[in-house]
């Protein structure tokens, strides 16, 4: 092998192509194609990834580094788009026009609150004008286990949710979004009917709330329009004709409402704490408040049922509601700058403040205020009255209220008295404030959400008859016929005008909602798809499912007859989808538990669905002789184990090949085929492989580490089957181990015999590798799976404790910014690797000593040509003799056989003591690249290693994805 030089000052960048005129003017040269034309034009020269053939390859190459835009769906305003090269590019010669490279998307992200979204809707009518009257009802002590059953019910679904919203990037539709998107959409769309009606009817209960205080207010002041009942339904549907103004505005008004909202909240909380404290004045006292007194707590503790909701499930239905708004900002998912960030961190944030909060003030008004008082200062206890004859506890601090108690006519006391807020706090009006804060808020919020849930659904075509509805408007695609059909919804509830008979309405609905996205939350957990990655990891699959559980009880406790039909509108909406089976494909648990079952039972093997987010290394493994196929399935097992499909093929015809598998414990399905040759039974088993839709994507196999004492055509033929497998699309993987592995001996006999069972020997593969390092070399991208099969391996216990180190090029100067960018990708991802080093030694010359091994290593396949005639007109010989190395074959790949070597010197000095190395597998030009020197790249590049290597090539699809769709 000739170099320029063979010392020291060998430089890669020797190597490099001109850029011809022909692509600076945008045309591709007739000659075909070259792999630097493409890159020169690739990037635009500002990150790492703008010029991988210097910023990061090392050398000219179609082969590009890893960047966000191979997995992304759009692109960010003003840069060029990149796309991954295909595998055809790479083995192939094909041309490329350029013109499709670069596309625009337009993206306009609001920021928007998520906490004090969740806050405000929880925080809504039921904590100012009912929590008072459930503290009565239930008394203290009940009153908490209430609101901790709720918040209970509420964060373990809070954390379902947040799991499910972190297991990739979320758009708009909020929770019909994530749960359609998680099982898919049969019981998605079906749910997520319920929840925008559920939302709609929202609507009415805190514009009903809002409506009857300021009813309360009109007749404290002598004015009355009609009556009560008649008054809040005139003042509810005005109201709700002003929200819906403000929301069909647009969400940066609605934004705005939601701060001052928030605002005017806190101060009323302070008006209200600071009026428990302040001396109580007659005129209170009369109303039955008496500051904080032991005396009251003790008579408050205990429940005391009035009236045909006096029961611990009449309370609860009233009170879930106002536990409900946990997914007011997972329902505008598609409007927050970073859902995955923003909704775990707001949602859990606000249940827990907000339990703290209704505990707070259930406990503070059972303190201050007695059950009845007649609100009149008449009443107080004469000197001349019996305490024997005295009615109520108000009798030990100077008042008579007995009168009311035994007519059952009292008008105050927080068994009576709604307001019973405004009348504790140091100023009322402020109390009154909040109370309009948090209904309207509330109000808003599920206003909001419902119209956006409801497009989403629409947009899908799930149900006929609705897609009118789903029609967008403006650059925000605000649904305004949606917003207009959930005023219509809500308009409807608020001629109810009655609050305690709206509340157990919904009540029902959301806990349907919360049962099944805890079981979303469980079910992808369970059905263990390598798609299932939540970078929020704190919570548990069996809580979840416990809690699904909890949730379909309760609703029969509150009202069965409206626990069944929300129940039977599920599954009617279900049976629907399942006979009409709608033309999507999300990547669900459901088909996930589907691939469970065919490839367990073999059931369904037609309805398996391929997608991004479920995609498994479904491994063809040839297997060899006995001695070879230890560590070779061992290693496959831990991919496939529980989790895909391995099928060993050989093609040998050996009997003793189940009952091996069989006493290894190690499930697999076994083909062997009969052929004339080694590639030509491996080609038959990668086009026949498979049953139905389950069929391999990788080829797996062992290094040939005697290719250059076999004969040359065998060495040919270990080549041709990595190019068979590209060209099938397959993923390939080899494995090379120091003490040996090859699966490519030719085939001594067709016939079938019989061999006695070898011993079962123990493999590395089979041990536990405790705290050691797996060492992943992502230099080109390839779709991902260099990435995901070291990820699959830490699933496993012997594998663990292992820490994944992720190893890229980079540039010196530009390490801190190379690293921020691999790990942001990894991080979307959800792999959970956080080891990231970039090396930029990597494109150093190789030792002069290295370089002559390899010249020895590729000696007896050189070929001596006139240096004036081109090697590629010379069909004889590469038709007769295809492995032989040519002057021009050299020069053409030399940068490559100088990559190769120096990564070899690198993985020495990184990964000495490494469990595993995974290392991206160069792709050398079936035309362009004699089989010899392509053996001789992967032999140079994994030799002299004490771990195994473990070469990966995926088929430059996107197996990994960071969308939830």
């Amino acid at each position: 092998m000739e170099h320029p030089t063979a010392n020291d000052n060998v430089n890669l960048s020797a190597y490099k192509t001109n850029l011809p005129l022909s692509v600076l003017n945008g045309k591709t040269s007739s000659g075909g194609f070259d792999e630097s034309d493409y890159y020169q034009c690739y990037g635009d020269g500002s990150s790492m990834t703008s010029r991988p053939s210097i910023a990061v390859s090392g050398y000219e190459t179609l082969d590009a580094p890893p960047h966000y835009d191979f997995y992304a769906n759009s692109q960010a305003w003003g840069r060029k788009r990149r796309f991954r090269p295909s595998l055809h590019q790479l083995h192939g010669n094909p041309e490329v026009r350029m013109s499709t490279l670069y596309q625009f998307i337009y993206s306009i992200p609001i920021q928007c609150a998520n906490k004090i979204r969740c806050m405000l809707n929880i925080w809504g009518v039921i904590l100012y004008l009912r929590l008072p009257w459930i503290t009565a009802q239930a008394g203290i002590g009940m009153t908490w286990v209430i609101i901790l059953l709720s918040s209970t019910i509420t964060g373990i679904t809070g954390l379902s949710t947040s799991a499910i919203a972190t297991n990739g990037k979320v758009k708009g539709g909020g929770t019909y979004f994530l749960i359609s998107r998680s099982l898919g959409p049969e019981l998605g769309g079906s749910i997520g009917l319920i929840f925008a009606f559920a939302n709609a009817v929202a609507v009415a209960m805190h514009t009903v709330g809002f409506a009857e205080t300021v009813t309360d207010l009109m007749r404290e002041h002598g004015a009355v329009m009609v009556d009560k009942t008649n008054d809040i339904r005139i003042i509810g549907i005005i109201t709700v004709t002003l929200l819906l103004g403000i929301s069909m505005a647009g969400m940066a008004w609605e934004s705005k409402a939601q701060i001052l909202f928030f605002l005017v909240i806190m101060v009323s909380f302070a008006s209200y704490i600071v009026g428990t404290i302040m001396p109580a004045s007659l005129e209170k006292q009369a109303k039955g408040f008496f500051s904080y007194n032991a005396g009251i707590f003790a008579a408050n503790f205990v429940p005391n049922w009035r009236g045909p909701e006096g029961s611990f499930f009449g309370m609860f239905s009233i009170f879930f509601p106002s536990a409900t708004g946990i997914l007011a900002g997972a329902n505008i998912s598609g409007d927050l700058k970073n859902p995955t960030i923003a909704i775990p961190r707001g949602t859990l944030l606000a249940i827990f403040w907000t339990t703290f909060s209704y505990l707070v003030i259930s406990a503070t008004v059972g303190s201050c205020v007695v059950r009845d008082a007649s609100g009149s200062l008449n009443d107080t206890l004469l000197p001349s009255t019996s305490m024997d004859s005295c009615v109520g506890l108000a009798c030990q601090y100077g008042w008579d209220f007995t009168e009311c108690i035994n007519n059952k006519t009292c008008t105050y006391g927080i068994s009576n008295y709604y307001q019973s807020l405004s009348m504790v706090s140091a100023f009322a009006p402020l109390i009154t404030a909040g109370i309009f804060g948090a209904t309207l808020s509330s109000a808003l919020a599920c206003l909001v959400s419902a119209p956006k849930v409801f497009q989403c659904l629409c947009k899908d075509h799930l149900y006929p008859l609705i897609g009118f509805f789903g029609k967008g408007y403006g650059k925000n695609d605000e649904p305004l016929r949606a917003y207009l059909l959930t005023y219509i919804i809500a308009a409807c509830f608020v001629i109810i005008a009655e609050l305690n008979a709206i509340a157990p309405i919904i009540s029902n609905f959301y806990l349907c909602s919360y049962s099944l996205i805890n079981f979303s939350c469980f079910h992808a957990s369970i059905t263990n798809s390598p798609g299932w990655r939540p970078s929020f990891r704190f919570y548990s699959k069996w809580l979840s499912l416990l809690c699904a559980i909890i949730c379909v009880v309760i609703m029969f406790l509150l009202t069965w007859w409206a626990a069944l039909i929300a129940i039977g509108v599920v599954v009617f909406l279900l049976g629907y989808t399942l006979y009409k089976k709608p033309d999507v494909n999300w990547g669900s648990s459901l088909q996930a538990s589907s691939y469970n079952l065919a490839l367990n039972h073999c059931v369904g093997l037609n309805l398996v669905e391929d997608h991004v987010k479920n995609y498994r290394p479904q491994c063809l493994v040839l297997t060899g002789p006995p001695s070879s196929r230890p560590a070779l399935l061992d290693l496959v097992n831990c991919f496939t184990k529980n989790l895909s499909m391995m099928m060993c093929g050989n093609v040998v015809t050996v009997n003793s090949h189940i009952s091996w598998l069989n006493q290894r414990k190690i499930k697999s399905f076994y083909r062997g085929v009969v052929a004339s040759d080694l590639r030509c039974g491996v080609n038959m088993l990668l086009q026949g492989a498979g049953l139905g839709r389950i069929k391999p994507n990788v080829l797996l196999m062992g290094f040939k580490k005697d290719w250059r004492s076999d004969p040359s055509l065998a060495t040919h033929n270990y080549i041709e089957i990595l190019h068979d497998a590209f060209d099938l699309q397959y993923g390939v993987c080899v494995l090379r181990m120091k003490e040996g592995l090859d699966v490519s001996n030719p085939p001594q006999s067709h016939a079938s015999v019989t061999v006695d069972l070898e011993p079962q020997l123990t493999t590395v593969f089979q041990k536990k590798q405790g705290k050691k390092t797996i060492d992943v070399y992502w230099l080109c991208d390839d779709g991902g799976l260099t990435l995901l099969l070291p990820y699959l391996l830490t699933r496993r216990k012997r594998w663990a404790r292992c820490k994944v180190r992720v190893f890229v090029g980079g540039e010196a100067d530009k390490k801190d910014e190379q690293k921020e960018e691999v790990l942001s990708l990894i991080k979307r991802f959800r792999l959970g690797f956080q080891d990231v080093e970039v090396i930029s030694d990597i494109y150093q010359n190789p030792q002069p000593v290295n370089v002559h091994h390899f010249e020895n290593m590729i000696g007896r396949f050189r070929v001596d040509t006139n240096p004036k005639q081109d090697s590629d007109s010379d069909p004889t010989r590469q038709q007769e003799a295809p492995w032989m190395i040519t002057k021009q074959d050299l020069e053409r790949n030399m940068a490559k056989s100088l990559r190769q070597i120096r990564l070899n010197e690198v993985l020495l000095d990184y990964s000495r003591d490494a469990a595993l190395i995974v290392i991206t597998m160069p792709v050398g030009r079936r035309d362009g690249c004699p089989s010899s020197l392509y053996l001789a790249w992967l032999d140079v590049l994994s030799r002299d290693l004490r771990a195994p290597v473990l070469m990966v090539r995926g088929n430059q699809e996107s197996v990994l994805t960071f969308y939830c769709q």
